[in-house]
């Protein structure tokens, strides 16, 4: 299969082409400006160009608004906007190569995955009339049938146990960013964001002890891989589930990851573009790199720059997905001929030896996350390395506070 890696082109588009190329921005957002490192009223620094003024130390924060925002039209009890029958709707544009479980989330922030996951496995939900999995993509113009909706009976909330304050302590500790409404967790590696066969701890789970006296549970906006560590977002409200939710669908959130490969990917900074489908066997899942038109192929597009080397070994990448597919950063690594350290899944590389001190296990962190507040401004919050890549760090000698080019790398 052959790669298709571009250069990015470091020519800096007109301000007319940025704007063009954004969603529109509601009222109390953060306005446009330079990227950061970029120079105030000047043009934004290309994606190789010169070095910005490095960020403080780990971080979250949210950027107020220059005014205050509007507040939201309260909002409508979610038992209102569930079907009470059997109803059939369309598959809009914006939905198209949507997974059937994120267009029901998306619809009715108000259901939980338990119930989702019930309707589809027991086949009340159908599309053109035929069962599906939940994991199954839809098609832009499908009928999908729905049946009638209804929230979990909440559950009473009262004194937590005593292992449901311990819990929430874990939940705490791992907070970066908390306010009204969104949550953004450290979530640690080896911590699955959902449950599957045979497991009984994941976040999804742990966030039952958040109900509020309306029984209302925080909601998981976007999943991160289990061995995967870092920011995860969170929404404390239906009003801001819905708001982030299509914060993600319009693409407007924006994601950063640190990564350690071995050798040195070149050139040094490009885009890497292909399409990827799920292959699945008895004992795995993993995603192919896939051509166009092939049954379940979607594209899929990640920016990535060297940070660092460590000799001709090692090197520290960061990466940007423009697109959110499974696997997608690992995949694409694996792809170029660098797949990331410890990864069981796309490491392949015969006869390569982990470097004495290193540990064996995932080296990816979802370092960074931007992404507009449902109530105006933005929020920006940075995860710190795991344990296990901090230590490989300071084996190698690699300068965690380094200035990150992937700042600079383009938006599409």
């Amino acid at each position: 299969m052959s790669r298709r890696i571009k250069r990015m082109n470091p020519k800096p588009r007109s301000r007319d082409e940025r704007d063009d190329s954004r969603p529109q921005q509601t009222r109390g957002a953060k306005k446009a400006g330079p990227r950061p490192g970029g120079k105030p009223g000047g043009k934004p620094p290309r994606f190789a160009g010169e070095r910005a003024e490095r960020r403080g130390p780990e971080r979250a924060e949210r950027r107020p608004p220059k005014e205050a925002p509007e507040r939201a039209a309260p909002e409508k009890p979610v038992e209102a906007l569930l079907p009470t029958k059997v109803q059939t709707v369309k598959v809009s544009a914006d939905e198209n190569n949507m997974r059937v479980d994120r267009f029901l989330e998306a619809r009715f922030p108000g259901l939980s995955f338990s119930h989702i996951q019930r309707v589809v496995r027991k086949g009340e939900l159908r599309v053109d009339g035929k069962r599906v999995d939940s994991k199954d993509r839809l098609e832009e113009g499908q009928s999908v049938r729905i049946p009638p909706l209804k929230l979990d009976a909440p559950k009473v909330v009262g004194e937590l146990s005593e292992a449901a304050q311990k819990t929430l302590k874990a939940l705490k500790d791992m907070t970066i960013y908390e306010d009204d409404d969104v949550l953004v967790l450290n979530k640690p590696a080896g911590l699955a964001v959902q449950g599957g066969s045979g497991m009984t701890r994941h976040i999804d789970q742990m966030l039952e002890v958040m109900r509020d006296s309306k029984g209302q549970k925080p909601r998981l906006v976007h999943r991160i891989d289990r061995e995967t560590s870092g920011c995860l977002l969170i929404a404390k409200t239906r009003f801001a589930a819905s708001h982030l939710t299509g914060a993600f669908r319009s693409r407007s959130a924006r994601k950063v990851y640190w990564a350690l490969v071995p050798g040195l990917p070149k050139p040094k900074q490009g885009r890497i573009s292909t399409f990827l489908a799920k292959e699945e066997s008895e004992d795995d899942t993993i995603m192919r790199i896939a051509q166009h038109g092939d049954e379940g192929a979607s594209h899929a597009v990640t920016y990535y720059a060297v940070v660092e080397t460590a000799g001709n070994k090692l090197t520290w990448v960061s990466l940007k997905p423009v697109t959110g597919r499974t696997h997608q950063l690992r995949a694409h690594m694996e792809h170029i001929g660098h797949p990331i350290v410890g990864d069981p899944k796309y490491f392949n590389i015969e006869n390569w030896q982990l470097p004495g001190g290193l540990q064996n296990r995932l080296h990816l962190l979802a370092r960074r996350i931007v992404i507009p507040h449902p109530r105006g401004g933005v929020i920006d919050a940075t995860a710190p390395l795991p344990p296990h890549m901090q230590q490989s760090w300071n084996l190698l000698g690699l300068d965690a506070s380094r200035f990150d080019p992937i700042e600079n790398a383009p938006e599409e």
